[in-house]
């Protein structure tokens, strides 16, 4: 009678293979973002020695498959570790990924307020209320062009610095 590893119920048969190979891609993965960190960020994890070494050597690499070796060679010497060791860079890429969202959001909404901007002259009068030091005359001045340079199907050199105009008054407000 053929036996299978379900017939004794009592005995631990570990992970299955399919579950294994899940939790190495996952670790390939995180050892992924590891390596996209700035160095400044990866100081702040507090990662082993060796993993930090390994981090060093995969970032020298320029060669495409030699990298994605090497990828792999960090992952298995990530392995080696407790998932313990790691929960201080996991929390600090789970911070890097709620930052990335607050910008894109940020991002967005100047978008959203540029094309106001391009369509009703009551928003202009919102944003000069808002900011009263911004420079009305300039920002009039960028607005007409952008406008032309739409109509006229031109590049939108206006309607680029509008947005840049916009992003530093982002950055004043507190």
């Amino acid at each position: 009678m053929n036996r299978t590893y379900t017939d004794d119920p009592e005995h631990d048969y570990g992970p299955t293979r399919t579950q294994q190979r899940r939790d190495a891609l996952a670790v390939l993965a995180f050892a992924s973002q590891l390596v996209e960190l700035p160095p400044s960020k990866l100081a702040r994890a507090d990662l082993p020695e060796d993993v930090l070494r390994e981090i060093d050597n995969l970032r020298r690499i320029t060669s495409h498959i030699a990298r994605k070796r090497q990828l792999g060679f960090l992952a298995k010497v990530m392995r080696r570790h407790d998932d313990e060791v790691f929960s201080g860079a996991r929390a600090l890429l789970g911070e890097n990924r709620d930052q990335q969202r607050k910008e894109t959001a940020a991002m967005h909404r100047m978008e959203a307020l540029r094309e106001k901007l391009l369509e009703s002259d009551e928003a202009l009068q919102e944003l000069i209320d808002q900011h009263p030091a911004v420079d009305r005359q300039h920002l009039r001045s960028l607005i007409r062009q952008a406008r032309i340079e739409r109509d006229g199907n031109k590049p939108p050199r206006a309607y680029r610095e509008i947005f840049q105009l916009l992003k530093g008054l982002a950055e004043d407000t507190p």
